[in-house]
């Protein structure tokens, strides 16, 4: 973790079956908001996964661009380089929480996944590539792949991936769906995308359906 920075904090929710985790979800919420925003999602992800626990850390910064909410990055200049380096300045320190989540909970990096929404797809997509070993799946909405150009050098981990986008996204370009699938196929990373008629910068029931199915398959539920 780099210096100063201080670990990082948020909502969980334990295992609906009571019992000791046998996997572990970490949300990360996009910008503007904090980890109370996807905790929301645990107990619909938990009717397919009893025994998951869930977590959802808050962004380390404030969103600089409003009086509340969180940022994993600042989006005051949306350069490509500047936007890959503010993901690469956070990445260490979701690694931490990853690690440290992982030996609270007693799983094992197999039975991780990473659920992102927006800036924190970026940031579950850059970190899932570069662990030491692979989680079982990440799923992305609304986000795009970074630095895409980096990962031939750079990844280590090929986990299977789900991106999902809505077709009229405002915020973040639907076309970053078809260049994620690409650079990620190009590197052996097993992805599925689903780009959603009518929906803008959000998550609609289908694409968390898509999640829920995906979810349960690579954990071998």
């Amino acid at each position: 973790m780099p210096p100063n920075s201080a670990p990082l904090t948020g909502p969980s929710v334990e295992p609906a079956s009571g019992g000791p985790a046998a996997q572990l979800v970490v949300l990360l919420h996009g910008v503007g908001v904090d980890g109370s925003d996807l905790i929301e999602l645990a107990p619909f992800f938990a009717s397919i996964l009893p025994d998951a626990a869930f977590v959802a850390p808050d962004a380390p910064q404030e969103f600089d661009m409003a009086p509340f909410g969180r940022q994993w990055f600042s989006l005051s200049d949306r350069t490509p380089s500047v936007i890959a380096d503010g993901v690469r300045a956070t990445a260490p320190i979701l690694d931490a929480f990853i690690d440290d989540q992982l030996v609270k909970w007693g799983v094992g990096e197999s039975d991780l996944a990473l659920v992102g929404f927006s800036q924190g797809t970026m940031m579950a997509l850059h970190v899932a590539l570069r662990r030491a070993k692979a989680p079982a799946a990440v799923v992305g909405f609304s986000g795009a792949l970074v630095d895409a150009a980096s990962l031939p050098h750079e990844i280590t981990a090929r986990p299977r991936v789900l991106l999902v986008h809505g077709e009229d996204d405002e915020v973040v370009n639907p076309a970053s769906l078809p260049t994620a699938e690409k650079a990620l196929t190009a590197v052996g990373v097993p992805v599925l995308t689903e780009l959603r008629p009518g929906l803008g910068h959000g998550i609609d029931g289908h694409g968390a359906q898509l999640a829920l199915r995906f979810l349960g398959q690579s954990f071998g539920i």
